[in-house]
């Protein structure tokens, strides 16, 4: 096949810089001919596409922490979509004629409360079925997301669950003590400066800043609740612990366990037709994806680095499909 390749490359080059040109013109109008005809098979191919779809089923990934840009102070692998994006995404696959179910692949240890929620939204408003997948990880916000869709399935051991909040806090005092720092701050309002990580709490902001996550929390425990069609006292009982997916399976936590291929038939099931699957991806300026290439080389970079003083033992709790 390789010398077959050649020669017809071979071929193909004298015909067009050696035999056909009488002149330099005649091999500018040669090589523009064949850069219209390019343009004109791709763009053909578009109108083809559109009016003659090969998908019916819109696949769009959570992957990563969830948060309203995608963005972070370190980033958290190669590509991260934020919240708005990925509402994009799904709002596009939802106005596609040719889409007729969604997929929603999870891979996420969870993440800001309510960009969560935008994405669940999202997914209970898609007009069709909407089946979620877990890969390795649908935790916390992941699972407020998965509550969103009708369906939710996972590998036997994918990691599910975490239904709880955390709002996290530090104290710098003993630092600026040991510095010398005084921290002054003129605040209006008595819970102004609960939570600054620069003065100690009392137990008074300590009840008012609990109170939030309280709140936080029977919200998702509610949201969980109705949209998986679970007991609330049950859901309370996981202590936001998480599961390996053949026990979240026995728990009700996840409606079914399978492959990538298993969840295929299941959609062909729901539509009644082959599932033919897109992947629906974020709509980026070159600006965009400009920054998103810097943050994956600074991903890889300290991922490299990482690896090169990390020893080679210990257990990998990661679950490839």
């Amino acid at each position: 096949m390789i010398l077959v390749a050649a020669l017809v490359a071979a071929v193909v080059g004298y015909v067009l810089f050696v035999r056909f040109p009488a002149d330099l013109a005649d091999l500018l109008g040669v090589l523009l001919l064949l850069a219209i005809t390019a343009a004109g098979l791709r763009f053909g191919g578009r109108i083809a596409g559109s009016v003659f779809p090969s998908y019916n089923v819109a696949e769009v990934t959570v992957g990563g922490a969830i948060s309203r840009d995608g963005g972070g102070p370190v980033p958290s692998g190669p590509t991260s979509p934020g919240a708005d994006d990925i509402v994009d995404q799904i709002e596009r696959a939802d106005g596609d004629g040719a889409v007729d179910a969604l997929l929603l692949k999870l891979n996420t240890p969870g993440g800001a409360v309510v960009p969560s929620d935008d994405i669940r939204l999202a997914a209970e408003r898609f007009d069709g079925p909407t089946v979620a997948y877990a890969t390795d990880t649908c935790a916390s916000g992941g699972y407020w997301i998965a509550s969103g869709c009708d369906e939710l399935w996972a590998r036997e051991g994918s990691v599910v669950g975490s239904i709880g909040v955390r709002s996290p806090r530090f104290t710098a005092t003993g630092l600026l003590e040991k510095l010398g720092v005084e921290y002054q701050q003129f605040a209006a309002g008595e819970y102004k400066e609960a939570g600054s990580p620069f003065t100690e709490l009392d137990d008074d902001q300590r009840d008012y800043l609990q109170g939030i996550t309280d709140e936080f929390y029977e919200t998702f425990v509610e949201t969980v609740a109705e949209g998986r069609d679970l007991d609330p006292e049950f859901v309370r009982e996981t202590e936001a612990r998480v599961y390996l997916g053949a026990e979240a399976h026995e728990l009700g936590l996840v409606d079914e366990l399978g492959t990538r291929e298993a969840v295929e038939e299941r959609l062909e099931s729901l539509t009644g037709e082959p599932a033919q699957v897109r992947e629906f991806e974020p709509q980026r300026g070159l600006g965009t994806r400009l920054r998103g290439g810097a943050s994956g080389v600074a991903y890889a970079v300290g991922r490299g680095a990482a690896d090169a003083v990390t020893p080679d033992e210990g257990v990998d709790l990661r679950v490839e499909r």
